[in-house]
């Protein structure tokens, strides 16, 4: 039998790392927990094949065991994070993973717009900070084709809307709320909403689908904005954050889905605010919670109550969200349609093979073809 000589002290830090007790970690394997802890102390060593199976469920790379020392880990994009002046905790392992995965997706996607002779866009960056709020919204309406003409029924519809004109475009658009394809790796709104990566000629937006869907749609215009200023990083979209980039950004997302002046119209000092809420809603064609996070924004409500409103709408969302749905329909979304299209087109012909491709797109190659066909549903 070939044991691995793997670094104990690598093998406690991942399993740390990962949040996995020795107990967990052990029956997973599956080893006896006293093993388990002999190999971590040093006075044993895996198999070859228990060690690949302890990376895999501490999401390391196997070589990553036979490091001298862990390796220094950082978020590849700025963070901005930052509420009150305080630092954010240190970043999660599914936070770093997500962001590393869109990372590679962005670095193929650009190497495949320097094959197609792609121009610069030019809204990226376009704006600096000391910019007009209602010019950088106007921009944005402009660009992404929205000329008022039609009103959303509902924040779903309003949604699928600003995705649409986002795609068309040249932004990839990209959510999910786990990391990959694993449903047991879930991310935390609480660690973050969204990230954006300005680049000229690929700009991303990603939104964290673990939120409520009513946060979400603030959270991709408050994305929408990073691009526009030419700032890319990791937000958490919060009422309380100090950054300017982030404060402005809150600034362009609220006038863009309630517009100061028309709410100021309609907004009813002596209502009970809640009950304005529900009111405004239809008013506005956006949902409760948007309504809700722009009078909190205006100082009609305090801090503690948008808190305590979104809390209970995120609470609610959980409780009734539904598992399972269309795998294609979840892989489009993941992925982002333009990205999707333009590894589809490369892999039908013939110029990126379907091994590469499912793992751009995080499926089985057997999938890649039905996906094809599914990809605009």
């Amino acid at each position: 039998m070939t044991y691995a000589l793997v670094n104990p002290a690598l093998m406690t830090w991942s399993r740390r790392r990962a949040g996995l007790s020795a107990a967990d970690l052990a029956a997973s394997i599956p080893v006896k927990e006293d093993k388990l802890l002999a190999w971590e102390a040093g006075a044993s060593q895996p198999t070859f094949r228990q060690a690949q199976q302890w990376a895999i469920l501490a999401h390391i790379p196997f070589g990553y065991l036979f490091l001298e020392e862990p390796p220094r880990e950082e978020l590849p994009l700025p963070d901005l994070r930052t509420i009150g002046g305080m630092p954010p905790q240190k970043p999660s392992i599914n936070l770093l993973d997500t962001v590393r995965s869109v990372l590679i997706k962005h670095e193929w996607y650009l190497d495949y717009l320097k094959e197609q002779g792609a121009a610069p866009l030019p809204f990226v960056g376009r704006f600096s900070l000391g910019a007009s709020i209602a010019d950088v919204v106007a921009d944005i309406r402009a660009v992404l084709a929205l000329d008022g003409s039609h009103q959303p029924a509902n924040q779903d519809e309003y949604l699928r809307q600003l995705i649409s004109g986002a795609d068309a475009a040249g932004i990839l658009v990209m959510r999910s709320g786990i990391v990959g394809t694993n449903t047991h790796r879930k991310l935390d709104v609480g660690e973050f909403r969204g990230f954006a990566i300005s680049d000229r000629y690929a700009p991303v937006v990603f939104v964290n689908a673990a939120d409520a869907p009513a946060a979400r749609l603030f959270t991709l215009v408050h994305e929408l904005a990073h691009i526009w200023i030419g700032s890319s990083g990791i937000s958490s979209v919060s009422p309380l954050a100090s950054r300017q980039e982030e404060m402005f950004c809150n600034a362009v997302a609220g006038e863009f889905l309630v517009p100061e002046v028309d709410f100021s119209r309609v907004w009813k000092p002596e209502e009970e605010w809640r009950q304005q809420v529900l009111r405004l809603r239809s008013v506005f064609h956006v949902s409760r919670l948007v309504i809700a996070r722009r009078a909190c924004d205006l100082g009609l409500i305090s801090r503690e109550d948008y808190t305590q409103y979104y809390i209970a709408a995120l609470n609610e969302f959980r409780a009734e969200e539904k598992k399972g749905g269309s795998f294609y329909r979840t892989a489009g979304a993941k992925n982002g349609k333009r990205f999707s299209r333009a590894v589809l087109s490369e892999t039908l012909s013939g110029r990126l093979l379907l091994r590469d491709a499912g793992k751009l797109l995080g499926m089985q190659p057997s999938k890649v073809r039905s996906f094809a066909e599914r990809v605009d549903e």
